[in-house]
């Protein structure tokens, strides 16, 4: 805050607070010799009840008085007064930090009785579960959804299809690490082809494709050998080391129609899972994992 703001402020706030203080002298000091006695001001209903004018009790003008020194406390001991802190030194961002630090310590002593144990005996323990499940709401239904069936762009964490793959240590590196999935863009490699590529694509899971002709197929996986085995294999089963989906068991984190495998074929993809590791601790990353793993079986 500038030096102009704060004598601003200053002076505005202390002017005001003495401006209260003599209005309610003059007021206490006005009744005294003017009317102590309480005169009439002239205002009457019902031809006969008129208002008179009594000096404040003298407790009320004290409690005035009380105000005004409480407001000089309060200005003394916190930050009111433009750049000055306030003897106490009070901000608002110090308790919050208190505040967080307070739940952080509750948090960690009621977590501490998971510290020991591995994503395996955690995905057996049903308190375990629960507690990666508050925790899974918290941080990541944001994007993956309260129910972890995902959206596009963000996969379903709720089936049996993992990208890095769904070992215990692939979750949790997941979780913890993060991920990054480049799929490059084929538009200039395919040309016209892309067309044919994606509807062989289409097709790896088993479904209907003559629609899109024997030729076009053909041709599609000519390319696809060509373009896209070094990543997703010749049977299309994918690569979990380099992050490169299944094309065969039907889940689709971009959506499986034609039109967006073709999109995803021409334009390429480009997913991020953020590290959450410094998030949330290495113990809560190990809860979600337990969570995701035991939801995967239970699906």
């Amino acid at each position: 805050m500038s030096a102009f703001w704060h004598w601003f402020i200053v002076i505005l706030t202390i002017g005001s607070i003495l401006g209260c203080l003599w209005l309610i002298w003059w007021a206490a000091q006005k009744h005294q010799t003017e009317s102590a006695s309480g005169e009439p001001v002239g205002h009457v209903w019902d031809d006969d009840l008129s208002e008179m004018d009594h000096p404040m009790p003298r407790w009320w003008l004290w409690l005035f008085y009380a105000t005004i020194l409480f407001s000089f406390a309060y200005l003394l001991l916190y930050p009111g007064l433009g750049n000055f802190p306030g003897l106490l030194g009070w901000t608002q961002e110090g308790q919050h930090a208190a505040e967080v630090q307070a739940l952080e310590e509750r948090r960690d002593a009621h977590l501490a009785r998971y510290a020991d144990m591995d994503v395996e005996a955690l995905a057996a323990n049903a308190d375990a579960v629960q507690a990666g499940a508050r925790i899974y709401a918290h941080n990541c239904a944001i994007c993956h959804g309260s129910d972890a069936r995902g959206a596009p762009g963000f996969p379903n964490l709720a089936d049996d299809a993992w990208q890095w793959g769904g070992t215990p240590d692939a979750v949790v590196t997941s979780i913890r690490d993060g991920r990054t999935a480049v799929m490059p863009p084929l538009g200039a490699a395919t040309g016209d082809d892309a067309y044919a590529v994606s509807a062989y694509v289409y097709q790896m899971g088993g479904r209907t494709a003559a629609h899109f002709g024997a030729a076009s197929l053909a041709r599609g996986e000519e390319q696809y050998q060509q373009l896209c085995v070094a990543c997703h294999g010749r049977d299309g089963k994918g690569n979990a080391a380099l992050g490169a989906p299944d094309l065969t068991d039907g889940a689709w984190v971009y959506g499986g129609t034609h039109e967006a495998i073709r999109a995803s074929v021409m334009q390429g993809r480009m997913g991020v899972m953020p590290p959450h590791g410094e998030l949330l601790g290495e113990t809560r990353v190990l809860l979600v994992a337990a969570y995701l793993l035991r939801l995967n079986q239970t699906e």
